[in-house]
């Protein structure tokens, strides 16, 4: 659904590879969370995928390989040979949905923004939630308080890896285990 679609997504040839593989990984019923390429082994191909609930099997991960593999091999976006490698996001994983943002409110994250805002690209702190289109964030700085960013704007968001994140991961892996 539109209402949540990436609001941080690639350019140049990784934005060609995510017009070929989005469709075929939504097919088999998976998103995509972010497309990279590398110089590593010559040329490496990171496809980020999970499932709506945040979760990736190896099968699942091997299952979008297969699929996307032909895909990328008839439309040949890269020019040259390539690794693809598929997986999940992690546990620091990027955010690129709004409704990351909201999922994930409460735990600490770095965003960055594309231009400067209030004299500043870098952020970090706890994620307050999503409203009017900004994601708040209050500032890890001692008295900074909230600041309030355009969902536009991010160039980059992450989960920062803390104890809160490891606890709430592991509980949502048993959560997704029991379905």
């Amino acid at each position: 659904d539109t209402a949540d679609d990436r609001l941080i997504k690639e350019t140049g040839v990784e934005a060609r590879v995510a017009q070929i593989a989005a469709p075929v990984i939504a097919q088999l019923g998976f998103r995509v969370v972010r497309i990279r390429m590398s110089g590593q082994n010559g040329c490496t191909v990171q496809i980020m995928a999970e499932r709506d609930d945040g979760t990736l099997t190896i099968e699942d991960c091997e299952a979008i390989s297969r699929m996307v593999s032909p895909a990328l091999d008839v439309e040949d976006p890269i020019g040259r040979a390539y690794h693809l490698e598929v997986s999940s996001p992690g546990i620091d994983r990027p955010l690129v949905r709004q409704s990351d943002f909201e999922r994930w409110a409460g735990m600490e994250a770095k965003l960055e923004t594309a231009i400067p805002i209030d004299g500043r690209r870098r952020y970090r702190g706890q994620l307050v939630g999503v409203e009017d289109a900004k994601v708040g964030i209050r500032l890890a700085e001692i008295g900074a308080g909230t600041v309030w960013l355009p969902l536009t704007e991010l160039s980059d968001a992450r989960l920062v890896m803390t104890d809160a994140l490891i606890e709430e991961s592991l509980r949502s892996q048993k959560k997704a285990a029991l379905n």
